[in-house]
């Protein structure tokens, strides 16, 4: 049996930063015109995937349609290029402040976001995170292939990959910390024991109660 543990679950976009990130990359490798192909190429379930507001299906044929065929390495390059504009430009200042005193406390800290893998890991790297849990791009030896691997981490799908961490990790007794801004997070949130719904409120440097 495992010793108890404090652990830190953060969603990304909205969350630990001020915007939106997927968008923007995808921008960042094949720009607004690479993008709009990715959509037209299946008009048919773009238009489908629109009316039922169905946006996994939607996020997969922008991601599979703006990556498949590129060269992993040059697409991590970008990423890594990405990560520094998004931890030099488009943090948030009150919930990276919340990250910094779990990681002060000694607790582990997890990454749990529908972002993609390319630009996310590197950005965890950067904020010293335990681990990333994300929207992986399908490969296809040294390339990218067309759609996710698996399914996009968002919703239920953040939960079922935050056990699966603490399983791999063998944690079996632990108090989570869950912080999100939006509906995906919901379940992430219900999930946790501190959970803090952050949209459109500052997060206090150290919660309500602890020790700094």
């Amino acid at each position: 049996m495992s010793e108890h543990v404090e652990v830190a679950a953060f969603d990304v976009d909205g969350t630990l930063t001020v915007r939106d990130c997927v968008r923007p990359f995808l921008v960042e490798v094949a720009g607004w015109r690479g993008l709009a192909a990715a959509v037209a190429r299946k008009p048919q379930v773009a238009v489908r995937a629109a009316v039922q507001r169905d946006r996994d299906r939607f996020k997969e044929l922008m991601v599979g349609g703006v990556l498949r065929g590129r060269a992993i390495e040059h697409v991590e390059a970008l990423g890594e290029r990405f990560a520094t504009v998004v931890h030099d430009s488009w943090l948030r200042a009150d919930t990276v402040s919340r990250l910094r005193w779990h990681q002060r406390m000694g607790h582990r800290i997890v990454l749990v976001s529908a972002s993609l893998s390319p630009y996310l890991r590197p950005l965890g790297r950067r904020l010293g995170v335990d681990a990333v849990l994300c929207a992986e791009p399908l490969r296809a030896g040294d390339e990218f292939a067309d759609g996710l691997d698996g399914a996009n981490c968002r919703a239920a799908e953040k939960v079922r990959r935050l056990e699966e961490w603490l399983a791999t990790q063998h944690i079996d007794q632990a108090t989570i910390w869950a912080y999100g801004d939006s509906e995906g997070d919901r379940e992430l949130l219900q999930r946790a024991d501190h959970p803090l719904l952050v949209k459109d409120t500052t997060v206090s440097p150290v919660p309500a109660g602890f020790n700094a």
